[in-house]
């Protein structure tokens, strides 16, 4: 058995030891003994010279290496071995201790999404072979883009398969918290010899971020400002948000995180109502028209009658604005809450779709061309002033 001191975690060896619980187990007991009773493993070897089939408890029997683990179980469970106190040597011991059919009830679901992530082209990026060198692809992490001012796309594609899309969008932004975490601690330069000044905004730009999140998007957005995180969402109304968390209070906690919202045309009151319940009522002056008339009794006046119109002008509250005014936006239109509460009316100029435009391009990848052509950067750019 080789000994695995370090290992890079992917979702591939999390799908190699969920399987295989019993050999994840082996590799973690030995490197634990090695490291702080390495008499214990001695006493591994000499109980394996002694085992028999007997000896084997009826639930481990027919288990791959029934022998050693039931050696390294009676080695725990001696004076020596109960001295050797390790919290994750515990849980995977509960694990293989028992009968298989009890783990593997608690992973049953979790299989299928492993194999989706670990099959086809989505397993080589994911989890790529780090020590091929054949393999030239850039390999980069989260604090890597951030110091160089970099621009990352990903697109999940939740369209064909939402369950690979959520899980590699929520570790992403489980990533993310870590790194902003790290960030808020010692600073994007922690470690390094080379400081620059000034602090780096990171711009994060989620598009129907209610297909991606979950609890780890929460302090993301709730702390991630310290660490310089600028999130901006799109959705398409709040009971998107609540059907991917759950709840009500988290739904609510998640909004109100953010500082600016941009609401163009929806369908439905309960998002209207989102802006329009934050603006204050207004007096708007009101006419109103009144006339009457009166008859004269008296028939010696030579008058039948008298009559008056009157205009009176007053003030009335009403809403600022209404969800019913959301619900009809022109398309193009929008209301903005900017800075916690400046309210602005936003219109934006829309393409005409006329096919004689010579500067529109056809598509986004004749776009994509153009900037291969054309677009180009010097070495260190990220470094670069202004």
């Amino acid at each position: 058995m080789t000994l695995l001191y370090w290992c890079n975690t992917d979702y591939t060896l999390i799908t190699r030891y969920v399987n295989n619980i019993s050999e994840l187990y082996q590799l973690y007991a030995t490197k634990v003994m090695a490291d702080r009773q390495p008499a214990l493993l001695e006493q591994i070897n000499q109980y394996l010279g002694k085992l028999k089939e007997k000896d084997i408890p009826r639930n481990m029997q027919g288990q791959p290496d029934a022998f050693r683990l039931w050696a390294i179980e009676v080695t725990l469970s001696s004076d020596a071995g109960k001295q050797l106190y390790d919290p994750i040597l515990d849980g995977l011991r509960s694990a293989v201790r028992y009968d298989r059919t009890y783990f593997d009830k608690i992973v049953v679901s979790l299989l299928p999404l492993l194999e989706k992530l670990t099959t086809g082209k989505i397993s080589e990026l994911l989890s790529p072979d780090y020590l091929n060198m054949a393999d030239l692809r850039p390999i980069f992490d989260w604090e890597q883009v951030i110091r160089k001012n970099g621009i990352v796309y990903i697109g999940l594609d939740a369209l064909s398969d939402s369950d690979v899309a959520s899980a590699v969008g929520n570790s992403m932004f489980a990533d993310l918290v870590s790194v902003a975490g790290q960030i808020y601690k010692y600073g994007m330069n922690a470690g390094l010899p080379v400081r620059h000044d000034g602090e780096l905004a990171i711009n994060l730009h989620c598009d129907e971020f209610n297909e991606l999140m979950g609890d780890e998007f929460i302090p993301l957005i709730n702390k991630g400002g310290g660490a310089g995180m600028q999130v901006t969402a799109y959705t398409q109304t709040s009971s998107d948000i609540e059907a991917r968390i759950g709840s009500p209070a988290k739904t609510a906690q998640v909004i109100g995180n953010f500082n600016t919202l941009i609401m163009l045309r929806v369908r439905d009151n309960r998002t209207a109502e989102l802006l329009t319940s934050q603006l204050p009522e207004v007096e708007i002056y009101s006419k109103t028209l009144v006339s009457g008339h009166s008859d004269i009794a008296d028939v010696e006046q030579g008058q039948d009658f008298t009559s008056s119109t009157q205009d009176r002008v007053g003030t009335v509250k009403t809403p600022l604005v209404t969800p019913a005014e959301m619900i009809n936006l022109p398309k193009g239109q929008a209301f903005a809450l900017l800075e916690g509460g400046q309210l602005w009316k936003i219109r934006m100029p829309l393409p005409t779709g006329d096919d004689d435009d010579a500067l529109m391009p056809a598509n986004l990848q004749k776009i994509a061309e153009h900037m291969r052509r054309h677009y180009r950067t010097r070495e260190n750019w990220w470094e670069e002033k202004g």
